[in-house]
């Protein structure tokens, strides 16, 4: 975790948008950009690296996660100028990600056919042509389930059972590793934590995935 400090902007200088891309970010995202934490005033990566480091506080009352659209402030990676969220940095003028969300704050370099879905409330991966967002389950969709799925009304913003009891299991640390799994319904990878009652796609929230690799064959 960064300390708390404030970044001095530097001299301006405009640079071609397109500079440092794909050169900066974390395992996570492709970025020349990090945030501000608003829960704890902290500077990170991603919210996923703020979640990590959280999650493994000594003091279980610190663990939180980081709700992504409540980051305002973040720093340029090529400049080091810390500013309000946008996708061209105040100061060099870079794009600080080639996919920007104003609505989740999100920054991605890396083309992932990334879209925001304004019923989900979230950004998703995948191409929007290849997916539908179903009204009754409130979630997205591979177009090839338009006609082939189950629809649970409110699904995505019930309490899920598997999510709670993956939760309450604690694996023994000989098995607290992450693996890379391929989802079925999304076709995306995510890399995970191992869990022997099963693995949630980062993408589209479901289970119906596979394990493509082990920390034995990465």
């Amino acid at each position: 975790m960064e300390q708390q400090h404030q970044h001095d902007s530097a001299t301006p200088l405009t640079k071609p948008k397109d500079f440092g891309k794909s050169e900066y970010g974390c395992e996570h995202y492709m970025r020349r950009c990090k945030i501000r934490a608003p829960c704890c005033n902290q500077i990170f990566p991603c919210r996923h690296c703020h979640n990590e480091v959280t999650s493994n506080l000594s003091n279980p009352k610190d663990h939180h996660e980081l709700v992504r659209q409540d980051v305002k402030q973040v720093v340029c990676l090529i400049c080091n100028t810390e500013q309000q969220v946008a996708q061209v940095c105040s100061n060099c003028g870079v794009n600080m990600g080639e996919y920007f969300c104003d609505v989740c704050k999100f920054y991605d370099d890396t083309d992932k056919g990334q879209f925001h879905c304004e019923e989900c409330g979230i950004c998703r991966v995948g191409g929007r042509d290849n997916f539908f967002h179903c009204k009754k389950c409130g979630s997205c969709y591979s177009v090839s389930l338009r006609d082939n799925h189950l629809c649970v009304e409110n699904s995505m913003k019930n309490f899920c059972p598997v999510c709670y009891e993956i939760q309450a299991t604690a694996m023994p640390e000989e098995y607290q590793y992450e693996v890379s799994i391929l989802c079925n319904d999304c076709n995306n990878t995510s890399n995970v934590r191992y869990h022997i009652l099963g693995h949630k796609c980062s993408h589209c929230n479901s289970y119906n995935t596979r394990r493509i690799s082990t920390p034995d064959n990465q």
